[in-house]
């Protein structure tokens, strides 16, 4: 497990510390966790449309190593709707699994300033969202146990994607 975040932000001690986190290149990885984070670009172009090709070869990616009751929390910046309209059909296509019976999908986006340790992502008030309660208060667990400054639970996806949306 070779470790290393190019902001500075989390030392190698603290990474090889840490217990429950596995990171890895190796997409075929995916198939053993319980709770995958997707944090990908969303590019935009010219006329400043939304380039959905990372998050929707992301989403392959998943979907074709998705294990069964698995948990995937979108972090892109996307418009109100995407994740539930462009990501979860691309996993239901490629895992060949049907979503909030198989697997589930939450929100929280990124709101970090890579680099900046004064507003790490402990630091920063995480916005979390979820596909059902049960998923919200899952997805709000996993990351209150590591955001100092805590978590703010979104009445829906469609929300927090448009939080993200108006504070860019």
């Amino acid at each position: 497990r070779d470790c290393h975040d190019p902001t500075g932000e989390v030392s190698r001690a603290e990474f090889e510390s840490s217990s429950g986190l596995r990171v890895t290149t190796d997409a075929a990885e995916l198939g053993n966790a319980d709770f995958i984070v997707v944090a990908v670009p969303t590019p935009v172009d010219d006329a400043h449309q939304p380039d959905f090709g990372p998050l929707v070869a992301a989403s392959e990616t998943v979907g074709r190593h998705l294990k069964r009751g698995a948990t995937i929390v979108f972090e892109s910046t996307v418009y109100p709707g995407a994740t539930e309209e462009i990501c979860v059909p691309v996993i239901e296509r490629c895992s060949e699994m049907q979503w909030r019976r198989d697997f589930f999908v939450g929100y929280s986006p990124e709101r970090i300033n890579p680099g900046d340790k004064q507003h790490s992502l402990a630091q920063i008030i995480k916005l979390v969202s979820g596909d059902s309660p049960e998923t919200l208060e899952k997805v709000a667990g996993i990351y209150a146990s590591i955001i100092v400054a805590g978590v703010h639970r979104a009445s829906s996806i469609k929300v927090a994607e448009a939080a993200k949306v108006i504070e860019n």
